[in-house]
C-alpha cells in the first residue's frame, strides 16, 4: 500500500460516495465542503486514479471509484464490528443478531416473529426500524442479518437477496372500551359513522384494507392515519377510534391495549416476510425464524 494512503482520507470518500455530493458529505460529518474535498483529492492523489466525477448538482463514482468503495465498504464494515470481537475477547460470547423492521410492519407482530430466537443463550439483539428500500440496501452490504417486512423484496438483479415468506394472519377490527358497543352495532357498515383509524399507505394492507371497504360499499369515518402502527393502537386504545390489526397479535393487544374485538374483516390478511443476503449458509438464528424446511 502506499505509505500515504490514509485511511481518514478514505472515510471521507466513503460519505461522499454515500451521501452522494460534497456539499451533503460535509453537513454529514460537521466539516467545511473545502475541507471534505481537499481529503478526497489527496486519496486520488495517493491511489494515483480519478474516483469521482461530477453528475447533476452531485457527484457519481469513476470506475476506480466503485472498486475503492468496495474496499471502503468492507473495512468500515470490519471497524463496526471491531467492538464486539473486542467485547467477546474479554467476556462471555454473544450471540448477535441484527434484525431491520420495516417501519410498516406491526411491532406486536415483530416480536411474535422474533420469539423463536428469543430464549437463545447469550443473545445480543440488535434491532433497526427504517424505510424498507434503505433496508434492503443495509442488508445487500451485510449490515444486517435479515429484514422483517409486511412485503417480499422487490426483483433486482443489483441486490443478491432473497425473500422467504413467513405466513399471514386475518385481520380483525378492535375498539376500545367506549366505543365497543356502538362500533358491534350494525357491524362492519357502523363504520361510515364511528371513528376510525387506519395505517397510512406505508402498510402494504393498506390498500387491502380499502378494497375491503369499496367491496362492501362502506366509505369509513377516518379520524387518523398513522405510519407507526404502535400509534395507531395507543390513539384507538384511548379512545380516538375502531382500528384494525392482525388476529397473530390478538391476544398481547387485548391484554395489553384493554381492547376488545369487534368484528372480522373478513377477506383480508396481513402477510409477514423474512428477507436475508443472499448467502450459501444462512445466520443460524435467521434460520430458526423461518418455517421449518425452508
Amino acid at each position: 500500500m502506499n505509505p500515504l494512503f490514509s485511511y481518514r482520507h478514505l472515510y471521507y470518500f466513503w460519505v461522499v460516495a454515500k451521501e452522494g455530493g460534497m456539499a451533503r458529505a460535509a453537513d454529514k460529518l460537521d466539516m467545511a465542503v473545502q475541507t471534505v474535498s481537499t481529503q478526497v483529492r489527496e486519496l486520488e492523489k495517493s491511489l494515483g486514479y480519478e474516483l469521482l466525477k461530477p453528475a447533476g448538482r452531485g457527484v457519481a463514482l469513476t470506475e476506480a471509484g466503485w472498486a475503492a468503495m468496495h474496499q471502503a465498504e468492507l473495512i468500515f464494515q470490519l471497524g463496526e464490528k471491531l467492538p464486539d470481537v473486542v467485547r467477546a475477547a474479554v467476556g462471555t460470547p454473544s450471540v448477535r443478531l441484527a434484525v431491520g423492521i420495516s417501519e410498516g410492519l406491526a411491532k406486536l407482530a415483530v416480536h411474535q416473529l422474533i420469539k423463536p430466537v428469543l430464549a437463545t443463550a447469550n443473545l445480543r439483539l440488535i434491532c433497526q426500524e427504517d424505510e424498507f428500500a434503505d433496508l434492503l440496501g443495509d442488508l445487500a452490504l451485510h449490515r444486517l442479518d435479515v429484514v422483517l417486512a409486511d412485503r417480499p423484496a422487490p426483483s433486482n438483479p443489483n441486490l443478491k437477496i432473497y425473500t422467504h415468506s413467513l405466513g399471514s394472519s386475518d385481520l380483525s377490527w378492535f375498539a376500545p372500551p367506549a366505543l365497543l358497543a356502538q362500533a358491534r352495532r350494525g357491524f362492519p357498515q357502523c363504520l361510515a359513522k364511528v371513528p376510525v383509524l387506519l395505517p397510512t399507505s406505508h402498510a402494504a394492507v393498506r390498500p387491502r384494507i380499502d378494497h375491503w371497504f369499496e367491496r362492501l360499499g362502506i366509505k369509513p369515518n377516518v379520524v387518523g392515519e398513522f405510519e407507526d402502527s404502535a400509534l395507531l393502537r395507543t390513539f384507538g386504545a384511548a379512545g380516538m377510534g375502531v382500528f384494525p390489526a392482525a388476529e397473530l397479535v390478538r391476544s398481547e393487544l387485548v391484554t395489553r391495549y384493554d381492547v376488545k374485538k369487534v368484528g372480522n374483516c373478513d377477506g383480508v390478511q396481513e402477510h409477514f416476510f423474512a428477507i436475508a443476503a443472499h448467502k450459501k449458509v444462512l445466520h443460524p438464528l435467521v434460520q430458526k425464524l423461518l418455517p421449518s424446511g425452508l
